[in-house]
């Protein structure tokens, strides 16, 4: 009886009708809530608004009550929702993968080919600026090598933290560390790039180990940013939890920077593959992460997933945009420097 009572009353609230009884129904002290779903036609008991507190609480079995004037939508399977834009869903994913395929297959094929390919498209590669080792030019000049190195850093730090699926940007304190550190790159930057001018003027003469611990710094910046809203859009039910919850966090990962920057600079050879793999990797980590967002925005996958296989489909259109976004560049500065004749 008490399920015929329930959907009798959710087709009540459902129907126009119901607005003729509204004044009656906000003039109750009392409206019984239920934090669980019942098997009564799927509607969820504390939503239903009882003409009586007493009868609610037969019906419910509790004493708590709250006002909760209307219902709302419950799912209990991401994969109960309507899907939208199947079709573009189904070209971008199959896209994505030709050009991911395509990446793979064009030359160079071996792995520090392809690690100097990623460098290709977005760094300039000056000799002078980069490091060596065993003998061969890292993909990433300095500079370039400490941001994704640095990005790689935070987002491993953050997943042994347990904030894989942390939501919320770091606290104002930590937040304007963080711009400090970005800060203090780009003056590095500017003073390094005012050297490209004979006579022009600059406060310190520029060094690769300066150029490698302002990226480091600037690298932990931009994951900070960019990991949370990621995770916020991408997951349904991603945490309430911050990157970074405080400055001591980020002051723990420094002496991890100052390692990184003592080895790099020692210019050890059998790190060459470890280093020339792992920021190569951090290139295409972040420029996923941005793009996995825009994708699951155009195709309407904006905090569905609740598991990685859910996520594949973003994710994955995610990298080929990333992939995509690279031949662009790789093609237009191969364009450049073989119609032009520019030095890079």
């Amino acid at each position: 009886m008490s399920a015929e009572f329930y959907h009798i009353l959710s087709l009540l609230e459902n129907d126009k009708l119901v607005k003729s009884v509204e004044p009656v129904y906000n003039s109750l002290p009392l409206v019984a809530q239920h934090d669980s779903l019942v098997s009564a036609g799927g509607v969820e008991r504390g939503s239903i608004s009882p003409f009586s507190p007493a009868l609610a609480s037969v019906l419910q079995g509790e004493n708590h009550w709250q006002r909760k004037p209307s219902l709302e939508p419950k799912y209990t399977d991401v994969q109960q929702m309507v899907q939208r834009r199947p079709r573009l869903t189904a070209v971008v994913v199959a896209l994505s993968l030709l050009l991911i395929i395509l990446f793979i297959m064009i030359p160079p094929a071996s792995v520090l080919g392809k690690a100097d390919l990623v460098g290709y498209g977005i760094c300039h590669r000056l000799p002078e600026r980069s490091f060596f080792l065993n003998g061969r030019q890292l993909p990433l000049c300095a500079r370039c090598t400490g941001t994704f190195l640095g990005a790689v850093l935070g987002l491993a730090v953050m997943v042994i933290l347990g904030r894989r699926r942390a939501s919320r940007l770091p606290p104002v304190p930590v937040l304007g560390l963080l711009v400090i550190f970005t800060g203090v790159w780009a003056f590095d930057g500017l003073n390094s790039y005012l050297t490209f001018f004979p006579g022009a003027p600059h406060l310190y003469e520029p060094q690769n180990w300066l150029r490698l611990t302002t990226g480091l710094l600037n690298g932990l910046t931009l994951v900070s940013f960019a990991f949370p809203v990621f995770n916020f859009t991408i997951w349904r039910e991603p945490t309430g939890e911050r990157v970074f919850k405080n400055v001591a966090e980020i002051l723990a990962v420094l002496p991890l920077v100052a390692i990184l920057v003592l080895v790099i600079q020692a210019e050890i050879d059998f790190l060459l593959y470890p280093l020339a793999i792992i920021s190569s990797l951090g290139v295409l980590m972040m420029l996923t992460l941005i793009n996995s967002m825009v994708a699951a925005v155009v195709l309407g996958r904006e905090g569905s997933a609740r598991t990685w296989r859910e996520a594949v489909v973003p994710v994955t259109a995610g990298l080929g945009l990333a992939v995509l976004m690279l031949l662009i560049m790789i093609g237009l500065r191969a364009y450049l420097t073989i119609k032009l004749g520019l030095p890079f």
